[in-house]
Order: C-alpha cells, then structure tokens, then sequence
C-alpha cells in the first residue's frame, strides 16, 4: 500500500510538473527516483501512464483517466492529514506557496524568516516562479499575486500596500536624450524591457491619463526575464526601463537613476496571499494569515509613530 501511494503521489506530480525534473524537485527526490518510481507503478498496472520524449512528457488515455480519478483522491488524503495534524498543539506540516520573483523582493524575505522563526514546526515549500500558475492545479496551499489579478472566488490578506510604477533612466542617458513628456513618446527612446518567461510576449508598459488607463508597446533594445538585470543596465545608461517604485527608490534618491512620466504612473493595489475559499484552511495557513495581518498592523503603527515625530 505505502508503494501504492507513493507511486500515484509521483504520477500526479509527473502530471502537474509536466516533467520528471519539475516532478522531483516538488517532491524533494531525485530525477532518477522519479523515473524509478514511476516505472514500477506502470509494471504493476500493466499500462503506459507517461509519453516521453526528449523535450517533453505527455499523459497516455490511460494516464489522463488515472489522474482525473487519482487527482480528487490525493486532495482528501491531503486533507485528512492536515486535519490530524491539526490536533497538536502547534501549527505543523508542510505549507505549499507559490510566489513570483518581483513578489518575494517586495514582501521581503524578513517577513518570512519571522514567521518561521515564531513556527517552528512549519515547513514552508516555496516555489519562486514568474510563469503564471493556478494554484488549485498546481497543489499549493496559497499563492502570493497583485490584487488586481486575483480571482474573486478566493480569499486574499493583504502583504503590501499599494504599488506604483516607474519610468527611469540614467542622467548620462538624459545627458544624451530629451526626456520623455508623454508616454507615447517613448517609442523614440531606447527601452529596456521584461517579460516572465522566453516564451511570453514582452511586457507592455501601463499608464493612466485622465482615469483612462492604457499601455505601450515599447521598443525594447534589451529583453529580459530579469528585471534587476534591467535596472542595472539602466542606470549605466543604456536605456530607460520600467521598475517598481520601491526597487528603484533608493537608486533615485541617489542620483544614479531619474523618474520620468511620474503622473502617468498611479497607485494600484499591491500583493496579496491567497487561497480558494473552498479549500480548508490548515493551520499552519492560518498561522501564516494572522501573522500577516499582525505585520501589517505593526506597519501601519510604525508609519503613525515617524509621522507623528516628524509632525
């Protein structure tokens, strides 16, 4: 039975992960136990579940009907563990999130570290990706997204407050270039941009005018899946790019980069952690829920107290 379980546990991580690699690195075992694995749940069936290529890895009929059954069944194993564990006195297990680079450098890896450190019985599984994800799919217990993208049928705690975006160049690139008055005229400026992944279409830059918002689809000189990468390059002068305001705050009040199209860029609202409401909540996500709304009253205690002392 434990070789039974173990064996459907790595099929449906073969079958989400789309691959032996991404499988293994879920599950924390290595890419040949992965195969091994596998392979002797499909002696013991008597069937092909995978199609493997050298690129690729494809369900057969056989395997699409085993994970439409086996699928559902994990979750209430998944569910009835947590539920046991639940009845110790601390929060516990394993928690599941999906994050995305530009999220985990705003959150901030501090925030994480306390939550750990007042949990100690918690184990977090964080996977870091700038491919969009649904995390009801994708077997996460929560994920961390702009509030602006989150779906409606799920519950989200607020991380961060409002975001804003920046259009930044390097005073030796505004040495050499007019600065921008309108987002259109950035068509005739050498930007610098982003994209999450290499098979995804280039970030088209957002702006509001008069409540209206639009986007441009700038030249980009530079392509990267690396938005730091980006920043870098802009402040030695090689093109404008477009940033969060916090990442390249610092950089600015430095002198090393300028803002340009400032009332182009409003406030929007920022990340969030969320997770499907019809999903039971462990305790270790409700550990993680309360400490957020108690960092977040601490924040806004913070932000009275220097403004009062500034006042």
């Amino acid at each position: 039975m434990a070789d039974e379980l173990d064996g459907m546990a790595t099929f449906v991580a073969i079958a989400e992960a789309k691959g032996f690699r991404a499988a293994g690195e879920r599950l924390g075992v290595s890419h040949s136990a992965v195969s091994q694995t596998l392979r002797r749940l499909e002696t013991r069936l008597g069937v092909a579940l995978v199609r493997r290529t050298t690129r690729s890895v494809h369900l057969t009929e056989a395997g699409v009907r085993l994970y439409a059954s086996v699928r559902p069944a994990m979750d209430e194993v998944r569910a009835a563990v947590a539920v046991v564990g639940e009845l110790g006195d601390q929060p516990r297990g394993t928690l599941r999130v999906h994050t995305s680079t530009p999220a985990l450098a705003m959150v901030g890896e501090s925030l994480i570290a306390e939550f750990l450190a007042e949990h100690p019985h918690v184990q977090l599984d964080l996977v870091v990706s700038d491919v969009p994800v649904d995390i009801v799919a994708g077997g996460y217990d929560a994920g961390i997204q702009l509030g602006e993208v989150i779906d409606k049928d799920m519950i989200a705690v607020r991380m961060t407050g409002d975001l804003q975006l920046a259009v930044v160049g390097a005073p030796s690139y505004f040495a050499r270039h007019p600065k921008p008055k309108h987002p259109r005229d950035l068509m005739d400026h050498t930007c610098l941009n982003w994209h999450p992944t290499a098979e995804a279409p280039p970030y088209r830059w957002e702006f509001t005018e008069n409540g209206r918002e639009f986007s441009v689809s700038v030249k980009a000189r530079v392509l990267s899946t690396d938005s730091s990468l980006n920043r870098r390059l802009a402040i030695a002068g090689l093109g404008l790019t477009l940033s969060f305001d916090g990442h390249v705050r610092e950089a600015v009040e430095r002198g090393e980069l300028v803002r340009v199209l400032e009332k182009y860029c409003e406030p929007f609202p920022g990340y969030y952690l969320y997770y499907p409401q019809r999903r039971h909540a462990s305790r270790a996500l409700q550990a993680l829920t309360a400490h957020l709304r108690r960092w977040q009253q601490s924040g806004r205690q913070r932000k009275r107290g220097r403004s009062q002392a500034v006042s």
